[in-house]
């Protein structure tokens, strides 16, 4: 079997072949970025079918999975997107405007906002949730679950290796 990640590695060896003991890493990580672009374009749009922009669709899921009452501050937010400050807020302003979630004073501590799923909040997650999650088990549909499992196995190793272990 061969991949175009085969094909970059063969090209690179005809024009490098002084490198080619140094492009073991290409096999792993190319395979990710490439895998990511395809994961990316297919959960896009599976959350623009419910009128919600990917990272939009992740603050909604990072507030319903936080649990009741399903409210973080920006800063828990911005950690857990892995974005800037500036693209957090615009972010919220935009799901603001959309209804989908509430900026409110926390009540121990006025200084402090929360960021809180509204009812419609809730409602677009879970139906957008549900097709997210349809959506990986179609990209995956033609894969041995073992094989799936093993290479979340193997993908977890790198990660630690990396000290990637918390959302946090």
């Amino acid at each position: 079997m061969s991949d175009a990640v085969d094909m970059i590695i063969r090209q690179w060896v005809k024009e490098r072949p002084d490198v080619e003991d140094d492009l073991w890493p290409v096999q792993l990580f190319a395979r990710i970025q490439r895998l990511a672009r395809v994961v990316e374009k297919s959960a896009k749009a599976a959350a623009g079918a419910h009128g919600v922009e990917y990272g939009e669709f992740d603050v909604l899921t990072t507030l319903q999975r936080s649990g009741p009452p399903y409210a973080l501050t920006a800063g828990a937010l911005l950690k857990a997107a892995m974005v800037t400050s500036g693209a957090i807020t615009n972010r919220i302003d935009r799901m603001e405007a959309k209804g989908l979630v509430e900026r409110i004073r926390d009540d121990g501590d006025r200084r402090t906002v929360k960021i809180r799923l509204t009812d419609h909040g809730h409602d677009v997650t879970r139906a957008a949730f549900a097709d997210h999650l349809a959506n990986y088990g179609r990209l995956l549909a033609d894969l041995d679950r073992e094989l799936v499992a093993q290479t979340g196995d193997g993908l977890r190793q790198v990660l630690e290796a990396f000290g990637d272990t918390d959302i946090e």
